[in-house]
């Protein structure tokens, strides 16, 4: 099992229900943190885009994390 840190932005930190979160997970990608979080607080499957920042950077499911990774959820922005 893994625990990461998190940081949630926008809309998601409504679904965590605070700013910063702990999840653990089974795996150590990007893809098995979606999952577990999208089982977890299924309202974010309802977001037509969530990305996931690693270290500022936009990160694919294949991406491994690591304890010391800064996780960010980046939900739809709007702006005009």
């Amino acid at each position: 099992m893994n625990t990461f840190r998190i940081k949630a932005f926008g809309i998601t930190k409504d679904f965590l229900g605070a700013r910063d979160s702990e999840v653990t997970i089974e795996g150590n990608t990007v893809g098995a943190l979606r999952a577990e979080l999208t089982a977890k607080y299924p309202q974010l499957l309802g977001l037509r885009s969530l990305y996931i920042a690693v270290n500022n950077d936009y990160a694919d499911e294949t991406r491994v994390l690591t304890a010391a990774d800064e996780i960010a959820l980046i939900p739809p922005v709007s702006g005009g």
